[in-house]
């Protein structure tokens, strides 16, 4: 009964939030809104405060339609999100958020997500009121949820999810869930909390690299098939390097990102490329995107 009812949530959430429409059965591959974005990896100015127009450049440069805030390492991210939500919105950017765990938190890690910390109740209440503000933000996300399993137990995210859903019901949670951890017990207990999971592809099925692009379809289909047709799954491909499998290639993020845009809901890429500094991925994001932009992924 509850997996049947969160399958009733989802699919209202597919109607409701067009930046899930791309490739979700029965709507075809290539809609304009289908959710293309980039992650953390902002751009910043001398005083290290984030440079929002040149990341809505950027953002609008490579035509992606979504940016998911990473809040961590800044005491200022709370404030700069702010600030950028009104900009996004008159762009026509969607806006995620993301927040750090425990296992990234102190003591395991230098930051907190600021000004809240790990109290997530807070956050969700404080999230959702935001979403209402500056409709632009549709959705938050906790990294390595799968990881924090013993913190974030039924019981909690019930809590929390509850609270985000009583402020605005469209404000989607949506967190990062690598394959490994999403089989048929992690999805049975979890989702009636989740509208969807942010997946970083590592070709898990295999072994864990960024050099294989080939299991990006059997991957996503292994998830559907545990969360149902219509679940949301949003492809995270790493451009910046991974601090246990090393760089990728942009030959790689070419690959990875055809594959998400011909399978997946939406597709994220992270970080955020610098165009000086990363002209070669950058440049990728901005065909593969674009080209996604004409409906021929």
């Amino acid at each position: 009964m509850m997996k049947r009812l969160s399958t009733l949530v989802v699919l209202a959430l597919l109607c409701q939030y067009p930046l899930f429409a791309g490739n979700s059965p029965g709507n075809g591959r290539g809609q304009p809104q289908q959710l293309k974005g980039t992650y953390s990896g902002l751009p910043r100015l001398a005083n290290d405060r984030a440079d929002l127009p040149r990341l809505l450049a950027e953002l609008k440069d490579i035509h992606a339609n979504t940016y998911n805030w990473l809040i961590w390492t800044r005491a200022t991210d709370w404030d700069d999100l702010q600030a950028f939500l009104p900009m996004a919105r008159k762009a026509g950017i969607k806006v995620w958020v993301t927040l750090v765990p425990h296992s990234e938190s102190p003591p395991h890690a230098k930051y907190f997500s600021e000004p809240f910390r790990l109290d997530f109740e807070r956050w969700a209440r404080e999230l959702a009121t935001l979403s209402l503000k500056e409709p632009a933000l549709t959705a938050w996300s906790i990294d390595d949820f799968v990881h924090n399993l013993k913190v974030f137990t039924p019981e909690y995210v019930g809590r929390f999810t509850a609270a985000a859903k009583a402020i605005n019901p469209r404000f989607a949670f949506i967190p990062c869930c690598y394959y490994r951890q999403i089989n048929a017990a992690f999805s049975s207990t979890y989702a009636p909390y989740l509208d969807g999971v942010l997946f970083p592809y590592r070709a898990e099925s295999v072994k864990a690299n960024l050099t294989d692009a080939t299991q990006v379809k059997a991957e996503i289909d292994t998830i559907k098939q545990l969360f149902g047709a219509s679940f949301p799954v949003i492809l995270d491909i790493y451009a910046t390097a991974h601090s246990r499998l090393g760089p990728s290639t942009p030959e790689y993020v070419k690959d990875v990102l055809k594959a998400g845009l011909q399978n997946a809901d939406g597709v994220f890429i992270y970080c955020h490329q610098d165009p000086a500094a990363q002209p070669e991925k950058y440049a990728v994001i901005r065909r593969g995107f674009a080209t996604a932009k004409k409906g021929i992924p």
